[in-house]
């Protein structure tokens, strides 16, 4: 990889998006705070979808929709969270004036039927922020789906291993340099970049950057990067600036683990289920003096 200018970067503070902590306005309803469109959950892989959009809805979005990559839904709600409702996709898809916010990918699955769905998406989204992680990453790094953006925010979840097949090298040269591969991700894709790991690294679009001290091994389980997407796209559907929001979700969630194990929570054990209600805790704090 060319090594591209190193914009100077700090770590991320939860005085830089202090608004996340901001009281609501008295008089606000669900239509006030945005409305997340999830789409994912494969047969088999539904729980990725669940999972980001529980933490969706706990992080304080109005409404959270999800359409299933399956067809039939497997059923008709979420027995402990009834608020989350769920679509077909074609449904969902006919209807995008509904979502202040996209995610896309988790446990999407790489099916023909999902692909068209993703393509479908990127065509109909209005200009609304987009998340894509997982599946939606393997999608672009394979050219089923191909960068055509339209105009919006679009952010990128990468673990290492995604990292490296969307820029088509092996995963140890992105660990070797993880700045340059988030940076490289970010100039290729024109979009925002969260390089997920130790010390997370986030990368604009115009290649500033920064790095997240918050988060312990208890992250390293499954599902924990579903539950970043429904964070990021809560903060994102409420009509916060990809600016705020993208530092923001990754702070809380790394955060979020922190909290956990401060409370006896793991790291041995800590399961992705659990994060969404220590983020909202943390939200509702008064953190900022």
């Amino acid at each position: 990889m060319a090594n591209l200018l190193l914009v100077s970067g700090q770590s991320i503070q939860p005085k830089d998006f202090a608004e996340i902590f901001a009281a609501r306005p008295s008089d606000g309803h669900k239509g006030t705070f945005g409305s997340v469109g999830i789409l994912g959950g494969a047969p088999g892989m539904t729980g990725a979808a669940i999972l980001a959009g529980r933490a969706a809805l706990k992080l304080g979005a109005g409404k959270v929709l999800i359409a299933l990559a399956q067809q039939p839904l497997p059923f008709s709600y979420d027995p402990p969270f009834p608020e989350i409702m769920f679509r077909e996709a074609d449904e969902l898809l006919a209807q995008p004036e509904l979502v202040t916010g996209w995610a896309a990918g988790c446990g999407m699955s790489h099916s023909p039927q999902a692909l068209a769905w993703l393509q479908k998406l990127m065509t109909v989204r209005l200009g609304r922020p987009l998340v894509l992680d997982a599946d939606a990453l393997s999608a672009l790094a394979s050219h089923a789906l191909e960068k055509n953006w339209g105009r919006g925010d679009v952010i990128l979840t990468p673990h290492p291993k995604e990292a490296a097949r969307l820029l088509q090298i092996d995963t140890q040269a992105v660990q070797a340099d993880r700045l340059n591969a988030a940076q490289q991700l970010a100039k290729t894709y024109q979009a925002w970049i969260v390089l997920k790991g130790p010390q997370t690294l986030i990368c604009a679009p115009d290649l500033s950057w920064q790095f997240n001290e918050t988060g312990n091994v208890g992250l390293a389980s499954g599902g924990t990067g579903d539950v970043l997407s429904g964070i990021l796209v809560s903060l994102l559907a409420q009509g916060m600036p990809a600016r705020v929001a993208v530092p923001a979700a990754v702070w809380l969630h790394g955060s979020a683990a922190d909290h956990l194990v401060t409370h006896g929570c793991g790291p041995i054990g800590l399961t992705a289920g659990e994060l969404a209600d220590a983020a909202r805790t943390i939200r509702n704090q008064s953190l900022i003096s």
